[in-house]
């Protein structure tokens, strides 16, 4: 059986706001990590700031630059997505977790120190839910 683009369309849409909960989530740990150290962000202008050019804040990068892709993706109407663009998402998630990927190191050390907080953990279960049901 072959799944239409409107399907996949459908699915992957449906995977977005909970990527977006977890990013959500790991960027207000960074924000804690960094206002433990530095003092209270004044504002969301220096908070863009920070993500855009503070250390503290690379380790997103990865998982930004995914979601950015699928966003591409998703809002490109002249393109026919198949069961290959669920597939792409489902590794390019698989590799930002995996410890074979070297690229992503910092991404996992973030991560890891980012896991023992309750929202991150919530928002993960979602996504990796809805990814795990993405499976034709």
């Amino acid at each position: 059986m072959t799944t239409s683009d409107a399907q996949v369309r459908a699915r992957l849409t449906a995977l977005v706001p909970a990527l977006r909960g977890f990013h959500s989530a790991l960027l207000d740990f960074a924000k804690g990590e960094y206002e433990f150290l530095h003092g209270p962000v004044k504002g969301p202008f220096e908070l863009y700031s920070l993500v855009m050019n503070h250390e503290g804040f690379q380790w997103l990068r990865p998982l930004s630059g995914l979601m950015a892709t699928l966003d591409e993706v998703l809002d490109a109407k002249d393109t026919t997505l198949t069961e290959r663009n669920v597939s792409d998402v489902r590794q390019a998630l698989g590799l930002l977790f995996s410890d074979a990927d070297t690229r992503f190191a910092d991404f996992r050390a973030g991560y890891t120190r980012a896991k023992g907080d309750l929202r991150v953990r919530e928002t993960e279960a979602k996504w990796r839910e809805l990814l795990h049901s993405l499976e034709a």
